[in-house]
């Protein structure tokens, strides 16, 4: 028979805390299927047409997501930043390899999470599960909404609302810098015209006060009256 302060031992060990499981403290950090590795600016991240076998967040840095038609023609299809998530397609059955290009356009700090732990997670982690479908939606909203803005809006709006976004317009109160390495030739790739009509967008943008560029661009938010005049 065990001794009273055995018994006692045995008590205390099985009231150790349960620890929760954080979702934000999963995507901060390394650990079991997850590395964070460090990009330098033009340097890729993964390729289109190579093996999909792991999903990326962005912690730090800007990251620029590009395709190559079987012509040759490439097209900037999305610029993505802190909080977004790369590749997420592999965790797909149907997709084996990257459809499209991931480069760092800043230095960036990127958590690599293998397709075996993604999976795991969001199999078992509710709350995991729980923001990345939202975050999924989220996105399939603004590919919806740029899809719109493609069929409906002229280049001119197109132009406006891109820079609007990628100044994270809404989330300050203070006009925001764009990463400094957007050149016209992405912009008019990410909305579809020519570099000549982005330049003379943008040279009408600046005359008006709506933009000030520089070193670096800096967006006001008098530019959302390009956006939202009939």
């Amino acid at each position: 028979m065990p001794s009273p302060r055995r018994l006692r031992k045995q008590r205390i060990h099985s009231f150790r805390p349960i620890k929760f499981f954080d979702p934000k403290e999963f995507l901060a950090n390394a650990g079991i299927g997850r590395t964070i590795h460090q990009y330098a600016r033009k340097q890729a991240i993964f390729s289109q047409g190579k093996p999909a076998d792991a999903v990326f967040y962005i912690q730090e840095g800007r990251v620029r997501l590009s395709v190559v038609s079987t012509q040759g023609k490439e097209a900037t299809i999305a610029l993505l930043g802190p909080g977004d998530f790369l590749g997420e397609g592999c965790i797909a059955s149907d997709q084996s390899v990257r459809m499209a290009t991931a480069t760092a356009i800043t230095e960036c700090a990127i958590l690599k999470i293998e397709k075996k732990e993604m999976l795991r997670t969001l199999h078992e982690e509710h709350k995991f599960s729980d923001l990345f479908v939202a975050y999924l939606v989220q996105r399939h909203n603004h590919t919806q909404a740029d899809l719109v803005d493609q069929l409906f809006n002229s280049s001119e709006k197109r132009l406006a609302r891109a820079l609007l976004l990628l100044a994270s317009f809404g989330k300050k109160d203070r006009p925001e810098e764009v990463i400094p390495d957007v050149s016209q030739e992405t912009l008019a790739e990410m909305i579809g015209t020519t570099r000549s009509r982005v330049n003379f967008f943008m040279n009408k943008f600046r005359k008006l006060g709506f933009i000030d560029y520089n070193d670096r661009l800096r967006v006001h938010s008098s530019l959302l009256s390009v956006v939202l005049h009939e």
